[in-house]
């Protein structure tokens, strides 16, 4: 099966999606399952995981409410305050919940680079792998060395950096986000989602290699085994259709066995969030 392991679904609120800013007129609009199955069936996707844009717990039933409505939809990527009193009961209360597989906070909006290693925060990350919820890592790659630290921290937790941590296609800037995208790959327990690239290039003139010197870092670190391909729908449109992101990877895959471009595309995916 290949799946996109990294998708979002919204009806569009100016208010709540203020990130979404007048540069981005194309994604300012309803984003719904409706819309992405031809897209995903037109490019011989399987299925899906859909992951949180907002963090609120309605945002995790939204999300929820049309993964039973669409079997496409493999798992969802939710949000619960990880700092609360309660974590424990909240996380509780998910039990049995099938579609939920694990939970994302937007950490490269926090103001403290170390908002990872925050005393509540990482009670509520040791909370998560007794109930076998997995935590996608969003970061920038000021970040990093705070992840460095914080992956270290729980062993036992199916950790994901999404988007490859953003790092800086524009300049070129390579060699710190390299060394501490190797640091984080020591540990085994972590993978890495190609996915969130053209955005983070030059929406109108990036070109695929761009992305190469980047790209063989991830797969020399996290090897063919802990990366998955995720278009980060309807994000991407910004800057590329679904298939030339999704082209973008195969393409640079080829070179692998089969087995590993079957890993990639969609074997990781299935295995790291249990689909």
């Amino acid at each position: 099966m290949i799946i996109d392991s990294h998708q979002h679904f919204w009806k569009y609120d100016p208010v709540r999606d203020a990130w979404i800013d007048d540069t981005m007129q194309v994604i300012q609009g309803d984003f719904f399952p409706e819309h992405l199955e031809p897209v995903l069936k037109a490019n011989g996707v399987d299925g899906c995981v859909a992951v949180q844009a907002d963090q609120s717990p309605a945002e995790t039933a939204f999300l929820l409410s049309l993964a039973d409505k669409y079997d496409f939809i493999k798992g969802v990527v939710g949000w619960v305050d990880l700092r609360a009193d309660d974590i424990e009961a909240q996380l509780l209360a998910y039990a049995g919940t099938s579609r939920l597989k694990g939970f994302r906070h937007i950490v490269q909006g926090e103001r403290d680079e170390r908002f990872l290693l925050g005393e509540a925060f990482c009670r509520g990350i040791g909370a998560l792998a007794k109930h076998g919820f997995t935590y996608d890592l969003l970061v920038f790659p000021k970040q990093l060395d705070a992840t460095v630290t914080f992956v270290k921290q729980f062993p036992e937790q199916r950790l994901v950096v999404d988007h490859l941590a953003k790092p800086y296609f524009k300049t070129g800037d390579i060699d710190e986000w390299a060394a501490q995208m190797r640091s984080i790959a020591q540990s085994p327990n972590v993978y890495c989602k190609l996915s969130g690239l053209v955005t983070e290039a030059d929406w109108q003139h990036w070109e695929p290699a761009h992305f190469i010197p980047y790209l063989d870092v991830a797969l020399e670190a996290f090897g063919a085994n802990r990366l998955m391909f995720g278009s980060d729908w309807p994000v991407c449109l910004l800057a590329a259709e679904y298939q030339e992101v999704k082209h973008l990877v195969t393409d640079y895959i080829s070179r692998l066995s089969a087995a590993e471009q079957q890993q990639i595309m969609g074997g990781n995916a299935i295995a790291f969030y249990q689909l």
